[in-house]
């Protein structure tokens, strides 16, 4: 296990130093400049001229890439170019925020995708499975900031039952603005968790071992959790392994809509601004987390199935 780790992580730095480079390159692509962005347009030109020369823009773009790129494998993002704020201060209080949503939406989705999964699945063509599959069509349906919008005018406009808008302070006041954001990205991740439970389990439920299983007068209950789900849950958690990279992204637009101080909010924040240092250092975790969940993915479903032998 240990060396399967450190293999797969060792593959992974080539695929940190292609993102590193195209984050850095993308980044100079864009339009407009940092300085102008920074002091605003009607900077004089000996103002923008320091400025860069501080940030070290002015330098050629190979000197740029190999200080950036030499801070990046330190975990050293730099400071931000708008505010001078270290780019590691901000990330340690922005990131959690973003973690919560997360994991929250994730654990919405499992909490509802896999016991409607399995319900309909022992209901196939019922009046159950139509409705369940109404619900993951909708759910498919709604972009996400739209279902907040939604949510945020019902729950908290009208009925006063969550905050509108913030991230909280306290625990519980966290947990409290976080019910809307966490239903918002879980409602899609539910629809598709049930989706793929419902075909997982069909399929497996024709296998052989379950029907010699309800041939020697096994209890059903048991024939579908016990034989049946364990089996059904490998491509399931594959699946959500590649749609919680999904939801990671769709982070942003949420805690746009809420207004959650999250990873989100400083990722736009620094594309408006010209931010290099701001968005390099952002967009580098959303690679880190690509690279986590794929590892962690793997030993899950090694987890779940023995036979499955990590190479």
């Amino acid at each position: 296990m240990i060396a399967y780790i450190a293999r797969r992580l060792l593959e992974v730095v080539p695929t940190v130093l292609l993102v590193l480079t195209l984050v850095f390159l993308a980044l100079r692509v864009l339009p407009g400049d940092p300085a102008v962005a920074a002091l605003g347009e009607f900077a004089t030109p000996a103002a923008i001229e320091t400025f860069r020369h501080k940030l070290g823009l002015d330098q050629p773009m190979w000197r740029q890439y190999l200080a950036f790129l030499s801070q990046a494998v330190m975990g050293d993002f730099g400071q931000s170019m708008v505010n001078g704020t270290p780019i590691n201060a901000l990330l340690a209080r922005s990131l959690p925020y973003t973690m919560e949503l997360a994991a929250a939406a994730l654990l919405f989705g499992m909490v509802v995708g896999v016991p409607l999964g399995v319900w309909t699945a022992t209901k196939r063509d019922g009046a159950a499975d139509g409705i369940a599959r109404i619900f993951a069509l909708l759910g498919f349906s709604l972009p996400d900031f739209y279902l907040g919008v939604l949510l945020l005018l019902a729950f908290s406009l009208h009925l006063d039952w969550f905050p509108m808008l913030g991230g909280g302070e306290t625990f519980w006041d966290r947990m409290h603005h976080l019910v809307l954001p966490a239903i918002t990205l879980g409602l899609v991740m539910a629809a598709f968790i049930m989706r793929l439970t419902r075909s997982s389990m069909l399929e497996v439920l024709r296998r052989d071992y379950v029907r010699t299983a309800r041939g020697k007068g096994v209890a059903e209950r048991w024939v579908i959790f016990k034989h049946a789900l364990r089996n059904a849950l490998i491509p399931v958690t594959t699946g959500m392994g590649i749609y919680l990279l999904t939801t990671l992204s769709g982070t942003i637009t949420v805690e746009l809509v809420f207004s959650r101080p999250g990873l989100g909010q400083l990722l736009i924040g620094g594309i408006s601004a010209r931010d290099y240092t701001m968005v390099q250092a952002g967009l580098v975790v959303f690679a880190f987390f690509v690279v986590v969940v794929n590892l962690l993915t793997d030993l899950l479903c090694a987890a779940i199935d023995p036979r499955i032998t990590l190479r």
